[in-house]
C-alpha cells in the first residue's frame, strides 16, 4: 500500500486526491482489529482492505463475531451460535441465543467526559457527560416503566435534534419499546401518516424550535397530534411529554394528559433496570420517503444495528472513545440514529438543530475548531452550496481536529471533492458514503486506510457482499447497473410493520432477483475497488432505450455559475422518452437561449448526446423532502399530470405547482 499523502488537484482519474499516512494506517482501529483476527480461517496477515473485505463475506459469521468481540458488545448471554438459516436472505437469523440492551451498549461509559454537545441556531449550547446522561436515562426510564412503557410498545418522538431526544430514546429503548422519530417541520398529516400508522404510547415533543433565524411554536401542532393520535383506531397514547424550548413555561391546557419534561424525571432513580432481549428485537421503526404514497414504516433490530453501527464507527471512520464526532441531521433522518450510536465508542456526540446555512454555513463550519470535531458529516448539498457561495473554510480556521469529513444524502460531485481538498483541508479523509434508511446503515462508504480519488465512494462495507449487476445479473466492473447485496447482513430489516405476511417487505427489495438484495441504487463499481452513485434507479432516464443516471446531469449542469440546482426528469413524450431539465438560477438572473445553449453544450462535450435535455426550463425552487433529498419521483408525477398522494413529506410542497400545466412542455 502507498503511503504518502497525496493532493493533486489536477490529478488524472488513477491518481488519488488524497492517500492516508503510514501513521495513520498504522494507529487505524482497522489494523488493531486486523492483529486481532489473525489466525481465524483464512484470515488476511497484513492490513489489506481488499483482502479483508474478500475475508468478511466469504466468512460472515467469522467476522461478526470478531466485530462483537472488538467492539466490546454489553449483553447479559452471548449465543453460541452466530448465523442460522444463512441460505434464506431474507430470513437469515444473526445471534439467535444472545440477550441484550441496545442502551445498555451506548450507555456502558459513565464518567465525567463529554458525551452530547448541543448546538442551537439561535447560539445556544449545552452539554451533558456520560454520567448525568445515564442519571437522566435512569430517571425517565424509570418514570415510563410506571406508566407501564415495556417491550414491544411505542415511544415517538415529534423532536428537534437536542439532548432530551437522545435521553428519550435511550431511556425507551432500555425498556425494550420501540423508538420512532420525526422533525417538528413536519404537519399534522405527516406526521400521522407515520405515527397513526403504529399507535404509540408515549409521545415526546418540543413546544418549538429555531430555524432560519425564527423562533417557530409547536404548542398548536403538538395538541392537534395528540387528539389525532388519541382518536386513532387501535390508540394507546397515555401520555405527551413537552420540552420547553422556545417558551420558558409553555401553556399545555390545550394537551390533554401533558406534562414537561422535567416533570417526568424520577429524582429517586439512579440507576437503569435495561431489559435483556433477542438479538432482533425491534428497536426503531424508520420510514421512507413517503413522496408517492403513504410511507412504509421499517423495522429494524438491535442487535443488528448495533453491530454495523459499530463497525461502521471504529473500522471506516475509525472512531475512537475520545473522539468527537458531528453530522448534521433531522431526527426524522436515518443519521441521526447512526450519529448518536456514536456514544457505544465512547465519543462525544455534537447535535446540531436550526438551518445548515445559518451565518452563511459558517456556524457549523465553526464549530469544527469551538468544539474539537474529529469528524465532521453533512450532505453533498451543503458542500456544493459552500463552493457556489464561495466559501472557504480553511480561512481563518485551524481546523487541526478535522480527521474526517462524511458526506451522503446525494452524490457528491467531482468538483465538490476537489473544492474539499482546495478549499477546506488537504490532508483529510473524504468519504462519500450509500445505505440509507432500508438498512439504517451503508452499503458503500469510507475507509481510512485507503485512498480518495475523484469522484468516487472509496469501497464496499465490510462484510457487505455488494456488487454493481447488469440487467442478466451479472456482476460487472466499470458498467452501470443495480447495486445488490447478495448475502444476508445483521442490519437487514425485521420488516414493514403491519406486513405480517411480508408481501410489501419482499416486494420492496426481493422481487427483482430471489435471494438477492436490490437496492434500487444505480451504481458502477470502479477499477480502484471504488463506485460510483449515479442515482436511484426509479430516476433513471431512459431516453431511445439507453439508462441514464440523473447524477451525470447534474454533475455537469450544477459546475455552471448561473445555476444553483436543479432537477431532471424523464417525459413520456411520442412514443419515447425525453429529457427534461428545470434549473434555479442565481437571484435576478432569466434563463435565455444563450444560457440554455452553454447548458446543453456543457452536457453534450462532458457525457454524451444522449444526456442532452430536450427542454430547459427555468423554475424559482425545486421541490424536496424534509431530509433535503430531491423529489425527481413526485416532480416526475406532476409533469404528467398524476397526483403526488402525500405532499407533508415534504419541506416545501407548493414547489411543486411550478411544474404543473408547463405549457413549455407541450412542444
Amino acid at each position: 500500500m502507498r503511503v504518502n499523502k497525496v493532493v493533486n488537484m489536477s490529478a488524472t482519474q488513477d491518481q488519488p486526491l488524497w492517500q492516508p499516512s503510514n501513521a495513520r494506517c498504522t494507529a487505524s482501529n482497522l489494523s488493531v482489529f486486523m492483529e486481532g483476527i489473525r489466525g481465524l480461517q483464512a484470515a488476511p496477515q497484513a492490513l489489506d482492505y481488499p483482502l479483508l473485505h474478500q475475508w468478511s463475506v466469504a466468512h460472515p459469521a467469522l467476522f461478526w463475531q470478531a466485530i462483537w468481540q472488538f467492539g466490546n458488545v454489553v449483553s447479559s448471554h452471548t449465543s453460541e451460535h452466530v448465523l442460522a438459516d444463512a441460505d434464506r436472505f431474507p430470513g437469515a437469523r444473526w445471534f439467535p441465543d444472545a440477550r441484550l440492551n441496545f442502551a445498555e451498549n451506548l450507555l456502558h461509559k459513565r464518567d465525567d467526559a463529554t458525551a452530547i454537545v448541543s448546538l442551537l441556531e439561535n447560539g445556544d449550547r449545552r452539554s451533558l457527560s456520560f454520567s448525568n446522561l445515564y442519571l437522566q436515562v435512569a430517571q425517565l426510564s424509570a418514570w415510563l416503566r410506571e406508566l407501564g412503557v415495556g417491550p414491544g410498545d411505542r415511544v415517538v418522538g415529534f423532536m428537534p435534534n437536542i439532548t432530551e431526544t437522545v435521553v428519550a430514546m435511550l431511556a425507551a429503548t432500555s425498556l425494550g419499546a420501540i423508538w420512532s422519530s420525526c422533525s417538528p417541520d413536519f404537519g399534522l398529516n405527516g406526521v400521522m401518516d407515520r405515527f397513526g400508522q403504529i399507535a404509540p404510547k408515549v409521545l415526546f415533543a418540543a413546544d418549538g424550535y429555531f430555524y432560519g433565524g425564527k423562533s417557530h411554536d409547536s404548542l398548536a401542532r403538538v395538541a392537534r397530534i395528540s387528539q389525532a393520535l388519541t382518536n386513532a383506531e387501535g390508540s394507546v397514547l397515555a401520555a405527551v411529554v413537552i420540552v420547553p424550548l422556545v417558551n420558558a413555561v409553555p401553556d399545555l391546557q390545550a394537551i390533554p394528559q401533558a406534562r414537561t419534561f422535567a416533570e417526568c424525571l424520577d429524582n429517586t432513580a439512579t440507576q437503569v433496570q435495561f431489559e435483556q432481549l433477542p438479538f432482533d428485537h425491534p428497536l426503531f421503526i424508520m420510514y421512507s420517503s413517503g413522496t408517492t404514497g403513504v410511507p412504509k414504516c421499517i423495522v429494524h433490530g438491535a442487535g443488528g444495528s448495533l453491530l454495523q453501527h459499530l463497525k461502521e464507527h471504529q473500522l471506516h471512520v475509525d472512531l475512537k472513545a475520545d473522539d468527537v464526532i458531528f453530522y448534521f441531521s433531522t431526527c426524522g433522518w436515518m443519521m441521526w440514529n447512526w450519529l448518536v450510536s456514536s456514544l457505544a465508542t465512547g465519543a462525544t456526540i455534537v447535535l446540531y438543530d436550526g438551518s445548515p446555512f445559518a451565518r452563511d454555513g459558517h456556524l457549523l463550519i465553526d464549530a469544527i475548531d469551538q468544539e474539537g470535531i474529529n469528524v465532521f458529516g453533512t450532505s453533498a448539498k451543503f458542500i456544493a452550496a459552500l463552493e457556489k457561495a464561495g466559501v472557504k473554510p480553511s480561512a481563518g480556521r485551524d481546523l487541526n481536529s478535522l480527521r474526517t469529513i462524511l458526506s451522503t444524502g446525494s452524490p457528491l460531485s467531482h468538483e465538490s471533492f476537489e473544492y474539499v481538498y482546495r478549499d477546506f483541508k488537504a490532508d483529510v479523509c473524504l468519504s462519500s458514503i450509500s445505505g440509507g434508511t432500508d438498512i439504517l446503515s451503508c452499503f458503500v462508504g469510507g475507509c481510512s486506510v485507503l485512498p480518495v480519488y475523484n469522484g468516487e465512494i472509496q469501497a464496499a462495507g465490510l462484510g457487505m457482499a455488494v456488487e454493481i449487476w447488469n440487467e442478466a445479473g451479472q456482476s460487472v466492473v466499470g458498467e452501470k447497473g443495480e447495486l445488490v447485496c447478495t448475502q444476508p447482513f445483521p442490519s437487514c430489516p425485521i420488516g414493514f410493520w403491519d406486513d405480517p405476511d411480508q408481501t410489501k417487505f419482499l416486494a420492496a427489495y426481493f422481487d427483482t432477483w430471489p435471494n438477492v438484495w436490490a437496492h434500487g441504487d444505480y451504481g458502477e463499481h470502479t477499477a480502484h475497488g471504488g463506485y460510483i452513485i449515479h442515482g436511484r434507479s426509479d430516476a433513471v432516464l431512459n431516453p431511445g432505450g439507453v439508462r441514464i443516471g440523473t447524477a451525470e446531469i447534474y454533475r455537469q449542469v450544477e459546475r455552471l455559475d448561473e445555476v444553483i440546482e436543479s432537477v431532471v426528469i424523464g417525459q413520456v413524450w411520442q412514443d419515447d422518452v425525453r429529457v427534461v431539465l428545470f434549473v434555479v438560477l442565481r437571484p435576478d438572473l432569466t434563463l435565455d437561449d444563450q444560457l440554455i445553449t452553454r447548458i446543453k453544450t456543457t452536457i453534450r462535450q462532458e457525457t454524451t448526446p444522449r444526456h442532452v435535455p430536450a427542454k430547459v426550463i427555468q423554475v424559482p425552487e425545486i421541490p424536496r423532502t424534509i431530509s433535503g433529498k430531491i423529489v425527481e419521483l413526485a416532480v416526475r408525477e406532476v409533469v404528467h399530470g398524476r397526483p403526488v398522494k402525500n405532499q407533508d413529506a415534504l419541506a416545501n410542497p407548493e414547489a411543486l405547482a411550478h411544474f404543473a400545466n408547463l405549457e413549455t412542455l407541450s412542444h
